[in-house]
């Protein structure tokens, strides 16, 4: 399940509570996405135990009795902490900021009166997102904890990283700024003072981390912006429009695709779906897209419509012999 539904889910709650009686449509609009998915979220909600009752057609949603989750007076700093949720549920333990623990608190003043509700909301949400792990992560020390109180505290950090793109490993000073889960990895942009810009780093990559003394001061920057036109973490400096045809078998499964970037669908008259999307960097959505194998059909750019075709003659001369 991905970081982008377990944020889907608060902003429902969020919701709900705010405009009792939002029909489906409405929460559809406000979150981006079909009716369909809207459904599917309410009922993994109910499952979870939220009261969640709709007051039959055209009245829409609302929380049963005095249920709240949360009230809506978060500050900023709060509501980011809060926000970075999917990043840590696994993670919880000793190492929250007090931001977030004073948000928390805000979530479940109203829902519970004791310590282990809280554990309970916990263990719910946990069930709803499954965070992968790299095969040496036992051998490696877990450098989240320094990272996050780093981002919380604003400290400056000196990290030894590995660069797989240069396969080298150096030392380098990062003003950490943020946490981005992708595809079951965690990522930290920051502002690297070795490049005197922002940058984007693996944290399975970090083999040791020192958080300083000194507080950085936050550069303007807008994560939106930064990772504008990025398919998933690689940002590129290009500007592709890709025009896709996806096959009836496929369009569902297309469809039904959590993308952190919004493509534009068109559905056939013969069930298949066209998409047409812009990115800055071709390879993460051409391994994307090799994933629906022949269900798949690049229209557009032309040179990549014949790239697609001489890596398939590739593959068909290597698959056409027997292996040595």
């Amino acid at each position: 399940m991905s970081k982008e539904r377990l944020l889907r889910l608060l902003r429902l709650i969020d919701l709900i509570q705010a405009r009792p009686g939002i029909s489906a449509p409405d929460l559809a609009e406000e979150c981006e996405v079909s009716e369909r998915t809207i459904y599917r979220d309410l009922e993994l909600l109910a499952e979870a135990g939220f009261p969640i009752v709709n007051e039959g057609y055209g009245k829409g949603y609302r929380f049963i009795g005095s249920f709240a989750i949360y009230p809506m007076d978060l500050t900023e700093e709060e509501a980011m902490a809060f926000s970075m949720i999917p990043v840590w549920l696994e993670r919880l333990g000793e190492q929250l900021s007090p931001a977030w623990r004073r948000a928390y608190e805000k979530v479940l003043s109203a829902h519970a009166k004791e310590k282990k509700n809280a554990l309970t909301f916990l263990d719910r949400l946990q069930e709803v997102i499954q965070l992968g792990k790299p095969h040496y992560a036992p051998e490696t020390r877990n450098l989240f904890p320094d990272i996050f109180r780093a981002i919380v505290n604003q400290k400056t950090i000196e990290a030894l990283y590995h660069s797989q793109g240069r396969n080298e490993t150096r030392w380098r000073r990062i003003d950490p700024y943020q946490l981005l889960p992708r595809e079951y990895r965690l990522y930290l942009v920051g502002f690297c003072h070795d490049n005197q810009d922002f940058r984007t780093f693996r944290l399975s990559r970090f083999h040791e981390v020192k958080v300083l003394d000194e507080c950085f001061e936050r550069r303007p920057f807008n994560i939106y912006e930064y990772m504008r036109g990025t398919w998933s973490i690689e940002r590129g400096q290009e500007e592709i429009r890709f025009v896709v045809r996806f096959s009836p078998e496929a369009a569902r499964y297309v469809l039904e695709e959590e993308l952190f970037l919004k493509p534009k669908f068109e559905e056939q008259e013969d069930g298949s779906v066209l998409m047409e999307v812009t990115v800055n960097s071709s390879g993460e959505f051409l391994r994307w897209l090799y994933g629906y194998g022949e269900d798949a059909e690049i229209l557009e750019p032309a040179e990549y419509r014949r790239r697609m075709r001489e890596k398939l003659e590739r593959w068909l001369k290597r698959y056409g012999t027997h292996p040595q």
